[in-house]
């Protein structure tokens, strides 16, 4: 006999090849589930893979996982938070790169200025 999926195992419940949540709560990864029921509960998180379509649950119960962990981590924005960090981190790169293009345009305007003026001094 296999042993039960993660989740039938926190629930107390028994584990059969009908089990919507064994493929993607295997027995060896229980922490998986415990943040998704944690956070969902059990019966919302089987109501939601039962509206997505079977090819599509794989990457649903992806997506409940890393919620799961991200409202763990911070129970206000969960993955909200994640995504307003990344954002501020985006616009600060842009930032820079803006300040670098600078930088690099005044350069060449200098050597520019330079050659010129070395030029100049060569032609006297």
């Amino acid at each position: 006999m296999t042993s039960p999926c993660a989740a039938c195992r926190m629930l107390h419940r028994r584990c059969n090849a009908k089990c919507m949540l064994a493929p993607y709560f295997p027995a060896d990864e229980p922490g998986k589930f415990a943040a998704v029921h944690k956070v969902f509960g059990a019966s919302n998180v089987i109501r939601m893979l039962q509206r997505v379509d079977e090819e599509r649950r794989d990457d649903a119960v992806k997506g409940l996982v890393y919620e799961a962990y991200a409202r763990l981590r911070d129970p206000v924005y969960g993955c909200t938070g994640a995504i307003f960090y990344l954002q501020k981190c985006v616009e600060d790169l842009e930032k820079q790169l803006r300040e670098a293009r600078e930088q690099v345009l005044q350069s060449r305007e200098q050597i520019d200025q330079l050659m010129n003026f070395l030029m100049n001094k060569e032609m006297i």
